[in-house]
Order: structure tokens, then C-alpha cells, then sequence
């Protein structure tokens, strides 16, 4: 026996609309490439949107089609979101900052139609654009006044192409398991693989983005949005947003410490999102102008993702910003929440320094992600917070496969994808990395986790950035190597360094050497670039070896 309820489709076009009927004058504040101030509301992005389709009817995009961006955070790629996905199309947000190789690989892949792209990147458009045999159109996403000289074929103006259409357009309905946008993996190894995501799958993870005991987005907040839109849908807070009307800050290019302090105190942030390489920008910028109070900003809540947090962080944002931290994990194939870091009542009135053990781990599961770790063998491990072993999750917003079946079956018996994390997961549910499978030091037949060394070296109150990696050893097959940005100004030499491990991580985890380094190598979404790393000091002979 069915139930008696309306069958309507869980379409994205319905988020935009439903943001310019119950929400149309809330604020959208974007800083674009051109260095200019831009604010509409959220009834103007939905216009925007509907031109976006009648443009893509014009230009002859069907249903299905991919329609590739190369954007920042902005109002017009916002109208992009809703716009493409909308009308059938599927929107590809392509990453800037993969190699050019790497970019000509997906878009050609992909078969993008029409490439969308920001001013910042009409060099490299101009330089990739022979190549790019499907794309019909390039469209600059700027006004007449700022078009680049560039020799593209078929160059049109975003806002001249938008103004000549009509704001009116019929969203049609269509099967919610359509795709709706496509994103690609970072490509460390090999080429990216596409991740495609339907118009289902993007509306229940919207909704869960929005409880309490995940990001616990709301109409009242003013989201300042630092993940790019161009890296696994921005975690899904541009949906959330219009799903709720919350008022959205979009940063564009202008990343830096200085301008992201100042747009957040300009424009009152409650809550803004991004990876930790930003964040360890901002403080660069608060450590060289200590006149400024950072609780003065009022920042509510930072959310973190892409790399574990340490514990200096956590400390940072919690002590001098007076914030929350809502940590997270999660990956493209999850699109990209996976557990959210929120305490239960239990932890009330706990020691601050166990309080603190728990804040650092990734966070418990959500509703829609099934999680598990299991042996070499495929065995699953118990949930003790002691046995770890390799991630496996599935659910509804989870990857079945890659775009075109790139990579073959990846799923296991049971329906899960294998996440190539290796992790703990306790009593509580509360997951904790203990490294990415490629990444953990395999040292006399144990496991060192790279992730709580670097962890434990971001603690000391020198260190800008760490990283450990596994090098090679005569006898216990790999030990740590260390390598440490220090902070400006700062003193720090390798004994430091391990004087300050030693009673902080077990004896035999302790680095062989530590090297000081002007700076790291980091991936295009932010993570540090083990694989590079491993390869420049793979020679590298370690004292004693």
C-alpha cells in the first residue's frame, strides 16, 4: 500500500525559487575579481538564474549537456548554480587550480559545451582554448567594460548575453535522479575522476546540512562562503542557503588574511566556511597586526574541512575569536558531508583536556551515511576507538562510480565505497583519521599516523605549518621525517621541535629528523601534497640510517 502523498520531485530549481518568495530581499554580497563591491538579494539571483536558462536555450544546451565553469566565489556563478542544474544541464565547476593539463583533461572529458569563466583566468582560457574541442562558447563573467583581449573563438560577455534575455522561464520537472552537477576529483594520482551528482542526492544533502548537529544553517545567519564553489559544490552551502535565505558573503579571488578579516568585520560574518590553508592565512595577518581583536569581528561558528584540525587551531578560533569550530570530513564522493564534529550532552561538565581529545576528531555520522572500518581483508573492526582500519561509507549522497566508469567498480559487496582513509571510530560514533591509506608511516610493522605527528607539531607556538612523511629506513622499512614552516619572526630548530614531541606522542612516533622549509607544496583543494613531498625527499638520508 502506497501512501497518499503528493509525488513532487526534489529538484534544485525549487531552492531558488523558494529563496526569492520567502527570502527576496535578503542580502547576496559578493567581492568580484574586478576589485569591485556587487550586492543583489536573493530575488535578483533568482532572475539572474532564469536568464542564465533562457541564455543556455539560446546557445542550444540541452538537457544533459555539461556547461563547465571557471569561477570564484561570486553572484553570477551563484545564478550559474541554479541556473544550469535548472534547466537540465549539468553544471561541471571546473578547479583553477589543477595543472592546465589537468583542466584541458576534464573539460575535454566532460565534453563541456560552454566554459563560463572568471576574468582572473582569460590567460589561461586563451592558452587552453585550441584544445578544448566541444566547447562552443567561452563566456567572460564581467561586464563590457572589464572584457579581456583575448583570441577565443566565439567570446561573449556574461552580463551583456544575461541582460538580453527575459527573467521569465517555466523550471521544467523532470526525474529528481537526473544529474544535476558534476565535479572532479583533485587527480593527486592519475587523472581526475568525475564525481556526478543528481538533483536527489544534492537536495537530501542540502536538508541535512541544515540540522543542528551538522552545520546548522539558518535565515538569521550571514554565511561567509571561503570553500570555493569550485571544489565539491562549496560543501553544498550555496543550496542550504537558498534553502533557508540565509544572507551570503562570497569572497571572490581576494583570499588573503587582510581581506577576509576585513570583509568579515565590513559585513558582520556569523559563520564562514573553508579549508585550513585560509584560515592560516588570517592568522598571519592577526599575528603581524596584534592591535586587532578578533572577538570584536563576532564570529559565531568557522566550519573546517579538507585537513584535520590541530589543536592550536581549534584553541585559536575558541580563545581569541570566541567561535565554535564545526569540524568535518568528508570527500568529492561524498558531495561532501560525511560526519560533523558536534558533542553530545555527555561531554558536558567533562575535563577541558578529554573535551578536547573529542573536539579534535572528525565527528560522528549523519543521518544518510553509514560508516565502517575494515581489515586488509575486508573484516569489519569493532567501533572501540582503538581498531583501525580502512573507511568504507555509503548513503544516499555517496558516489556509485566515476563519471564515463572511470576507475571500474568501486563499490564493495555491501554497496560501500572504500574512502582510502584509514580511521578509528569509537563507542559514540565519533570517527577519527588516523591517515589517508598512502600516507601512514609503516614503520617495524606498525602504523604511525602522519596526521597526529603533524598535529602535535602544529601545537608548538613556532610552527606555521607541518608535514610528515615516510622515508625510507634500512631496518624498520620507513620512519617520520618532519618538515616545519616556522611562523614569522620565530625561533625553532629541530631540537625544539622534538623536545616539544616527546611528551606529546609516543617515543617510537618521534621523527628521525626534522628540516625547517620556507614553505609546502598543498593540492588544489588546499590539502598538503604528500605525493610530491615523498618524491623530492625520497633520497633523503636520515641521521643514524
Amino acid at each position: 500500500m502506497h501512501g497518499l502523498m503528493q509525488d513532487r520531485p526534489l529538484l534544485i530549481s525549487s531552492l531558488i525559487e523558494h529563496a526569492a518568495r520567502f527570502h527576496p530581499d535578503t542580502e547576496i554580497v559578493s567581492r568580484l575579481p574586478e576589485g569591485s563591491m556587487h550586492r543583489t538579494t536573493w530575488a535578483g539571483v533568482a532572475r539572474r538564474s532564469r536568464q542564465v536558462a533562457n541564455a543556455l536555450a539560446k546557445l542550444g544546451i540541452q538537457p544533459g549537456e555539461r556547461v563547465g565553469t571557471l569561477a570564484w566565489n561570486s553572484y553570477r556563478h551563484l545564478a550559474l548554480y541554479f541556473g544550469v542544474s535548472g534547466t537540465g544541464a549539468v553544471l561541471h565547476t571546473v578547479n583553477p587550480r589543477l595543472f592546465p593539463e589537468q583542466i584541458d583533461y576534464i573539460v575535454n572529458h566532460a565534453e563541456d559545451q560552454v566554459l563560463f569563466f572568471d576574468i582572473t583566468f582569460a590567460p589561461l582560457v586563451e592558452k587552453l582554448a585550441p584544445a578544448l574541442k566541444t566547447v562552443k562558447a567561452f563566456i567572460a563573467m564581467t561586464d563590457r567594460e572589464h572584457m579581456p583581449a583575448i583570441q577565443v573563438p566565439n567570446l561573449l560577455c556574461f552580463d551583456e548575453l544575461m541582460d538580453q534575455q527575459s527573467d521569465q522561464y517555466t523550471w521544467p520537472e523532470f526525474d529528481e535522479k537526473n544529474a544535476s552537477s558534476l565535479c572532479y576529483t583533485s587527480g593527486t594520482t592519475g587523472n581526475p575522476k568525475g564525481v556526478l551528482y543528481s538533483h536527489r542526492s544534492t537536495m537530501l544533502h542540502t536538508l541535512m546540512e541544515l540540522a543542528p548537529d551538522t552545520f546548522g544553517i539558518a535565515s538569521t545567519e550571514t554565511l561567509m562562503l571561503i570553500v570555493p564553489m569550485f571544489h565539491a559544490n562549496a560543501w553544498g552551502a550555496p543550496y542550504a542557503a537558498a534553502m533557508v535565505g540565509a544572507r551570503l558573503v562570497l569572497p571572490g579571488p581576494h583570499l588573503d588574511g587582510q581581506s577576509v578579516y576585513q570583509l568579515m568585520r565590513d559585513e558582520r560574518v556569523t559563520f564562514s566556511q573553508g579549508v585550513p590553508t585560509v584560515w592560516m592565512m588570517l592568522f598571519q595577518y592577526l599575528d603581524q597586526n596584534p592591535q586587532l581583536d578578533p572577538k570584536g569581528l563576532g564570529v559565531k561558528r568557522i566550519g573546517i574541512g579538507g585537513a584535520a584540525v590541530s589543536r592550536a587551531v581549534l584553541e585559536r578560533f575558541e580563545k581569541q575569536f570566541g567561535a565554535e569550530v564545526v569540524q568535518g570530513w568528508g570527500m568529492t564522493e561524498t558531495s561532501p558531508i560525511g560526519v560533523i564534529s558536534k558533542l553530545l550532552p555527555k561531554h558536558a561538565g567533562m575535563p577541558e583536556e578529554e573535551l578536547v581529545k573529542v573536539k579534535l576528531k572528525q565527528g560522528r555520522g549523519v543521518w544518510g551515511v553509514d560508516l565502517k572500518i575494515v581489515d586488509a581483508d575486508g573484516k569489519a573492526l569493532p567501533w572501540d576507538g582503538v581498531a583501525y582500519g580502512h573507511l568504507h561509507v555509503r548513503g544516499p549522497w555517496i558516489a556509485s562510480g566515476y563519471f564515463r566508469g572511470e576507475g571500474g567498480e568501486v563499490l564493495d559487496a555491501e554497496g560501500y565505497f572504500p574512502t582510502g582513509d584509514v580511521a578509528t571510530i569509537d563507542p559514540d560514533g565519533f570517527l577519527q583519521l588516523v591517515d589517508r591509506a598512502k600516507d601512514v608511516i609503516k614503520s617495524g610493522g606498525e602504523w604511525i599516523s602522519s596526521i597526529d605527528v603533524e598535529n602535535a607539531a602544529m601545537s608548538h607556538p613556532g610552527v606555521a605549518e607541518a608535514a610528515v612523511i615516510g622515508v625510507s629506513h634500512p631496518k624498520w622499512q620507513e620512519r617520520p621525517l618532519l618538515l616545519v614552516v616556522p611562523r614569522a619572526g620565530a625561533e625553532v630548530s629541530k631540537q625544539s621541535m622534538l623536545d616539544h614531541l616527546s611528551s606529546r606522542i609516543a617515543k617510537w612516533w618521534l621523527p628521525d629528523d626534522v628540516l625547517l622549509v620556507d614553505s609546502l607544496p598543498h593540492t588544489a583543494t588546499g590539502k598538503l601534497l604528500k605525493t610530491k613531498l615523498r618524491e623530492q625527499y625520497r633520497d633523503h638520508q636520515l641521521p643514524g640510517a
